[in-house]
């Protein structure tokens, strides 16, 4: 069964301080604390590759994932690696924590991330616990831009994915825990679904330490919470509380599980031939 709850302002008012530390976590180590100002404006470059087109997704139903069933004690981790127009960053510490752990995740890249990280990005895909998804391209206010600039932002994302990887995202994060319903119904219409939280982690906060962090996440999850991290390198003490975090989840009897699994949804598709050889062939060129 696909549970899902549609976009409401009072779920949005709740979501308000999570909001606040996303806004600290997508702007890079070395931006001063505080809302990084972006261009609203549409004048920015298109993904800087060949034009490898990808197939349309079909379209969902315009709702919003927020959580998991509440009857199993099954919790995803999600991290968002998000891009501005400046340099991008990842933190590969946590890769290796979750693969030494065996624990699936959902990751959310930005376009421009996937662009500046081609290399780590094929090294994700090709491990079969983690599910990637879409962040957006270049991280601007989504409901503030205008709406052909949101459609770029969402094609971007997905012709970027299929040109690295030769798969795209079916699942949508939105910059910023951002959303409204204009923007949940433009990215069901371009096949995602849009994926939210209930657990927010408060990794962005630099005053929020390694142990802190661990009681607050593995005490406050329930069965069938979204926890949102971050793997650019703006959780700040991400990657030394997440082993201590995942002990104490198992140990409350939590199986980790990615986003499509906690919600039954049906993963994404194998690449197709012709995608896997577009994606080779991009893979000589981007690795270098």
């Amino acid at each position: 069964m696909f549970f899902a709850a549609t976009y409401s302002i009072a779920r949005r008012a709740r979501a308000s301080l999570a909001t606040t530390l996303l806004l600290a976590a997508c702007a890079g180590p070395a931006v001063q604390e505080g809302i990084p100002e972006l261009d609203l404006g549409p004048a920015i470059a298109a993904p800087d590759f060949p034009v490898v087109i990808a197939p349309a997704l079909t379209p969902v139903s315009s709702a919003v994932i927020n959580h998991g069933p509440r009857t199993a004690k099954r919790v995803a981790l999600t991290f968002d690696g998000c891009s501005l127009n400046a340099s991008s960053y990842y933190d590969e510490r946590i890769t290796k924590v979750l693969v030494a752990l065996k624990v699936p995740a959902t990751i959310f890249l930005g376009g421009k991330w996937m662009q500046d990280h081609p290399g780590q990005l094929r090294e994700l895909a090709a491990l079969p616990q983690f599910e990637l998804a879409s962040h957006g391209f270049l991280h601007p206010h989504m409901t503030k831009i205008p709406e052909e600039r949101v459609r770029e932002e969402l094609r971007w994302t997905l012709e970027t994915m299929y040109h690295l990887i030769g798969r795209q995202p079916t699942l949508f994060r939105a910059p910023y825990g951002e959303i409204d319903e204009r923007l949940v119904s433009l990215a069901a219409a371009q096949g995602l679904r849009t994926v939210q939280f209930d657990l927010p982690s408060g990794d962005a906060a630099k005053k929020v330490g390694k142990k802190k962090l661990i009681e607050y996440v593995s005490s406050a999850a329930k069965p069938g919470s979204i926890v949102v991290m971050h793997i650019n390198r703006r959780g700040w003490h991400t990657a030394e509380a997440l082993p201590e975090i995942i002990a104490r989840l198992r140990k409350r009897g939590f199986e980790f599980v990615t986003v499509s699994e906690l919600m039954g949804l049906t993963p994404p598709a194998p690449p197709s031939t012709t995608a896997s050889a577009a994606a080779d062939v991009a893979g000589g060129a981007d690795n270098k």
